[in-house]
């Protein structure tokens, strides 16, 4: 029996190059050879494209969906696509490739199963690649397909492809990026992405759908250590319930199962988990990611921020001094010694950073050391002070609390995306 809509497998991906790659195109591809997409949203596409002078369709309006764009001719922001097959649902994070526009890709990577990487054929690897290919390791996004676009305007060749590859591989060497598939495509005309192409008979690997539909997709969640960041404290609101007392939250790793030993953090106290609830459903085990109340035991003070753990699994570190990879969001500098308001998985505290160890120069992913300030899209290793302790994983371990934002307190603007390493 085939799975229903809901029960279907969920790969997120991004999406990412230089200016004029071809990104919005590949997505338009996909809808459109896929059948993802209502004829009255092709038939709006067609009469737009017609507008603009265009012989045939022009398949990146199905995507550049903001009138800016479609005027100026750019995607702007990251944009959001929903589609499926018979196989999977796919969430797409199409970002924008202006090299000022860098910090989007952060934000639409960061719960990437994927990336999807263009480079134009004609121009190869440029700073841009490395740019988006640093941001991809450093959130640890752990599978990278590499499309070579615009293949049919270097006459197919293999030749040009393989240099393409043979580039990209000596600049990755240098990142821990994860596992890497190279294939050459054609988003305007589809080749490769779909429908295997006729035009380059050389290349034996398989079509960006089918890599999409097969690559592993965010199994490693339940695999990790139990973490349950403490959303909402459920207290009594009726005699009927006089006794409940509930810990709601979204499992970010692990399982927990009914009985299992929990210790809170900060606090370090122990009890065990007496009920797990969904709405009014009793649950005799839960996994990541899902949102459950827990109650225990025994009568712990436990509010928002605090973090349940099973005590037989590895335990979060806690600190007032964090090492962390950060990406400066906007073009007001970041400042030494500047109090932000540090947000961390579902906690806040206030901190500043104390030292910029280093910044990384994108082109030759060089450490650039004795820098006192960041300006946007720059990326760099820092060292923060918070004023309670932060209870954390390094971000490698555990994305939701190996990660943390920067938020200006004077205009309430995130400002920075941390990824804590140490």
């Amino acid at each position: 029996m085939e799975k229903g809509y809901l029960d279907m497998e969920l790969l997120r991906f991004t999406t990412a190059g230089s200016v004029d790659d071809g990104k919005s195109t590949l997505i338009g591809r996909l809808l459109y050879d896929s059948k993802s997409i209502f004829e009255d949203q092709l038939e709006a596409v067609e009469t737009a494209s017609r507008n603009r002078g265009n012989e045939e369709i022009n398949l990146a309006l199905l995507t550049d969906g903001l009138r800016a764009e479609r005027e100026q001719g750019i995607t702007i922001d990251v944009a959001y696509r929903y589609f499926a097959t018979p196989k999977r649902k796919f969430i797409i994070a199409d970002t924008p490739g202006h090299v000022e526009y860098t910090r989007n890709m952060a934000t639409g990577a960061s719960t990437a199963d994927l990336a999807v990487i263009l480079i134009d054929a004609r121009n190869g690897v440029l700073e841009q690649t490395v740019r988006h290919t640093y941001i991809a390791a450093l959130l640890g996004i752990p599978h990278i397909a590499v499309c070579v676009n615009k293949m049919d305007l270097v006459d197919f060749s293999q030749e040009v492809f393989e240099k393409i590859c043979t580039d990209y591989r000596e600049m990755a060497s240098k990142l821990p990026v994860g596992e890497v598939t190279f294939m050459p495509i054609s988003a305007k005309l589809g080749d490769n992405v779909v429908e295997a192409s006729q035009n380059m008979p050389w290349y034996e690997g398989g079509t960006l759908l089918h890599l999409l539909e097969t690559v592993p997709a965010g199994h490693t969640l339940p695999e990790l250590p139990m973490r349950l960041p403490v959303q909402h404290v459920i207290r009594p609101i009726s005699d009927k319930f006089h006794d409940f007392r509930g810990y709601a939250g979204r499992l970010c790793g692990g399982t927990l199962r009914k009985g299992d030993a929990v210790t809170v953090w900060p606090s370090g106290k122990q009890s065990t988990v007496d009920s797990i609830w969904f709405a009014d459903k009793q649950l005799e085990s839960t996994f990541a990611p899902e949102s459950v109340t827990v109650c225990l035991t025994d009568d712990i003070d436990i509010s928002r921020g605090d973090l349940l753990v099973r005590t037989d699994d590895p335990q979060p570190r806690v600190s007032q001094d964090i090492t962390l990879m950060v990406c400066w969001l906007r073009e007001e500098q970041l400042q030494l010694g500047k109090r932000y308001t540090i947000r961390q998985a579902t906690g806040q505290t206030v901190g500043m950073v104390k030292n910029i160890e280093y910044k990384v120069d994108i082109n030759t992913l060089r450490h650039l050391e004795g820098v006192t300030s960041l300006e946007a899209n720059d990326i760099a290793c820092v060292k923060l002070r918070t004023a309670q302790p932060l209870v954390y994983d390094v971000y490698t371990a555990n994305r939701t609390t190996g990660s943390l934002v920067f938020i200006d307190p004077d205009t309430n603007d995130t400002v920075g995306a941390g990824m804590i390493i140490a």
